[in-house]
């Protein structure tokens, strides 16, 4: 079996692959004979093996341009910079790869798949490829919607190798190995088939709106068993989109970060006796360990009483430091 890759513009093949089983994450291979392929950062310039940049192409199969489109040829055909041969040109594919150590180029997306989400620039395609090294996924979409607040989220939409789909906890995990914390997804959508085009190709816009539902977790459903675990699962209905909140399920499982932890804490601050900072969220992720949390009786010293105590402990401290040189002091 043979991996051929390569765009119209280059006359369809410019790099080749013999796929085997076991070697790892399928790549595009190597440049064929007369073409030369480089991965070219935004300032132009080719970055070390591992680097994402967009792949350019060269050699003997470019094509001389778009028929009767000179400024989409000016833009897409341009000169190559490392070739000795004057008047040579690179053709940029828009498609976002990077070298393996061993030589072999792997492509992970398109250009126009790059997203910014909460202030990062994510390229889709690298969340993708990390979802298909995972065994219990057949194939794997990422795109972006909005969530209940009208903020970006990155939702990936799942086909499972099995009938039964993956536990959120374990795939979130196993993806922290790979991927930074806010290229995590916070949705995984299970589906049975990806839409397509009339071409063939995935069909990105026809993908649903995520469904809502409380995901697949490693946890039991447990619905809310008191007026404090029912104000908590309410609010975080509300900020996640999510129909149901068990008092076990984790915040962040269910899709939650730090920014909307943040607007759950503004919707419960106020609401209980007991103080609540966004350090005690982080600490008590599941309704029932917040929960109890809030039931706890607040500390009763004030401010003054701790600095006594502080005051006290040190006292103490000097006078066991006195004693211990006075002991040295009468042994010698």
């Amino acid at each position: 079996l043979w991996n051929l890759y390569g765009p119209t513009e280059t006359t369809i093949w410019s790099t080749i692959e013999r796929v085997t089983a076991g070697a790892g994450p399928l790549s595009i291979g190597r440049p064929i004979a007369n073409t030369q392929a480089y991965v070219v950062d935004t300032a132009g310039q080719r970055v070390p093996v591992g680097v994402l940049g967009e792949l350019y192409l060269g050699g003997a199969g470019l094509a001389h341009g778009y028929l009767g489109q000179a400024a989409l040829t000016a833009e897409k055909f341009v000169p190559d910079p490392w070739s000795g041969t004057p008047g040579a040109r690179l053709y940029r594919t828009g498609d976002v790869a990077r070298y393996l150590a061993d030589g072999r180029l792997e492509c992970l997306g398109r250009l126009d798949h790059q997203v910014k989400v909460r202030g990062f620039r994510i390229e889709l395609g690298e969340i993708e490829a990390a979802l298909m090294a995972q065994p219990a996924i057949r194939a794997a979409v990422v795109t972006v919607h909005p969530d209940p607040e009208g903020d970006k989220r990155l939702v990936a939409y799942l086909i499972p190798e099995t009938e039964t789909p993956p536990v959120v906890g374990e795939l979130r995990n196993a993806l922290k190995e790979r991927l930074p914390d806010y290229m995590i997804p916070s949705v995984f959508q299970v589906l049975q088939v990806f839409p397509h085009t009339p071409n063939g190709k995935i069909d990105r816009k026809a993908l649903p709106a995520p469904d809502g539902l409380r995901p697949h977790l490693d946890s039991n459903y447990v619905v809310p068993r008191n007026a404090v675990e029912e104000a908590i699962a309410v609010v975080w209905q509300d900020v996640l989109g999510v129909t149901a909140v068990g008092v076990y399920d984790n915040f962040f499982d269910l899709g939650g970060h730090s920014l909307l932890l943040v607007k759950v804490h503004g919707r419960l601050h106020g609401r209980f006796e007991r103080e609540l900072s966004i350090l005690d969220m982080f600490r008590y992720p599941t309704v029932d360990a917040l929960a109890t949390y809030l039931r706890q009786e607040p500390a009763q010293s004030t401010g003054l009483n701790d600095a006594r105590d502080r005051a006290e402990r040190l006292k103490r401290a000097a006078t066991r430091t006195r004693e211990r040189r006075q002991a040295r002091k009468g042994a010698r």
